[in-house]
């Protein structure tokens, strides 16, 4: 032997003990049932990477990509939650906002100087009941316990990128009576014509007030909606990446394994034929 190799094969076939065509037949049959093993792995996963033993470097980017497909996740969970908050805050706007238009068609009815006491009382007390209802309103418009637009009302914000460096900010609007966008008190009322009369310039304040902060809810919602539409877009394209990186052409690896099959029959044969040199080595002494 020379550097590990035989410098003539043929001159050890013909030994019982050594078969060196039995050897490489049986070294190449195990390679070509490694690669069957692989292909059929490929075959049932559909993946041509399924462990880091395949292509570390690639199976580590698969995986960092895939951990972001599901970061992902959670930034579209935290994105819909604020937006049905913001969404539910918009409701209730919207309720205050014909509450105060009904109030104010009260107001209005109540300047009137022709009409009697009991008329005008009866306006009163539909006045004060609609604006019982605005605090009603207010105090139940809240998603998942949160309340954009009641007494104590915090801004919210929302993830925006699936390391969480970067959020999303709604501003509280809130439209409780007496406050800076609803300016109408919590015990406004009329008893006469100029009450009324007085009342129709801070209902008309109020309703001013409530339609920009309705504005800026919409924006808001506008605004989750549109990211949340952007981060499944994003992770439609990173799920195909991975795609790009791991599965498998399937078509390819249906053609390869038929021929890792026709290779292992011969891979077979060849053995077969091997090992039947030393059966033919009791022929030489045969008389």
């Amino acid at each position: 032997m020379a550097g590990g190799i035989l410098k003539d094969p043929l001159a050890v076939l013909n030994s019982i003990n050594t078969n060196v065509g039995a050897m490489i037949a049986l070294q190449n049959l195990a390679v070509t049932n490694r690669e069957m093993a692989e292909v059929q792995m490929r075959i049932s996963t559909g993946k041509k990477i399924n462990s880091a033993k395949d292509n570390p470097a690639t199976w580590a980017i698969a995986q960092n990509m895939r951990g972001r497909v599901l970061a992902l996740d959670a930034v579209k969970d935290s994105l819909n939650r604020v937006q049905s908050t913001v969404d539910v805050a918009m409701s209730g706007g919207e309720e205050i906002s014909d509450l105060l238009t009904q109030m104010k068609q009260k107001a209005l009815a109540a300047t009137d100087t022709s009409l009697d006491t009991v008329s005008r009382r009866a306006l009163s007390d539909d006045f004060v009941a609609l604006r019982d209802r605005i605090t009603k309103v207010a105090s139940n418009a809240s998603f998942n316990g949160i309340n954009l637009i009641g007494p104590g009302a915090a801004a919210l914000t929302a993830l925006a990128n699936d390391d969480g460096t970067q959020r999303m900010t709604v501003a509280a609007q809130s439209m409780v009576l007496g406050g800076s966008i609803v300016t109408l008190g919590a015990s406004a009322t009329f008893t006469n014509a100029a009450g009324a009369s007085a009342m129709l310039s801070v209902l008309t304040s109020s309703l001013n007030n409530v339609s920009t902060a309705l504005s800026r809810l919409g924006t808001s919602s506008r605004g989750l909606d549109s990211h949340s539409q952007f981060i499944g877009k994003l992770q439609d394209t990173l799920e195909a990446g991975i795609g790009n990186l791991v599965d498998a052409d399937l078509a390819k690896e249906s053609a390869r394994l038929q021929a890792l099959q026709v290779k292992q029959q011969l891979g077979m044969q060849a053995l077969r034929i091997a090992n039947s040199f030393t059966s033919s080595l009791l022929q030489l002494f045969q008389r």
